[in-house]
């Protein structure tokens, strides 16, 4: 069996930033998701990729991911609207309408893969 690959970890500077990118997949009309991973006080988010023909690789795996330090947002969602009074993003519980919602899913450990 070959070695499994590692990602390659971009961090953003913002939930803002994940939530966004994330849109912008939503928008291509792929299903998105961001995963959540609790480290002692710090809580990660991160959304899975792939960067598609790289020369001769058949794709690149790309984890974008944000740390919150504070580990202080709870909740299943994420919620992004933009519009022309500008871009709010939200963690919730459930969803709003006029919110783009995004699923969290919760791991119990980081994966092999991403560690």
């Amino acid at each position: 069996m070959s070695e499994l690959r590692k990602v390659i970890k971009l961090r953003v500077k913002s939930l803002n930033d994940l939530a966004r990118m994330a849109a912008s997949v939503i928008a291509l009309g792929q299903p998105t998701y961001v995963i959540r991973i609790r480290d002692g006080e710090k809580v990660v988010y991160g959304l899975l990729a792939v960067f598609r023909d790289y020369f001769n690789l058949h794709g690149v795996p790309l984890l974008y991911y944000y740390v919150d330090e504070h580990g202080l947002a709870e909740g299943n969602y994420i919620l992004i609207k933009s519009d022309e009074t500008g871009e709010r993003v939200e963690v919730s519980r459930g969803i709003k309408p006029s919110y783009l919602s995004i699923p969290i899913i919760d791991l119990a450990e980081f994966p092999d893969f991403l560690s």
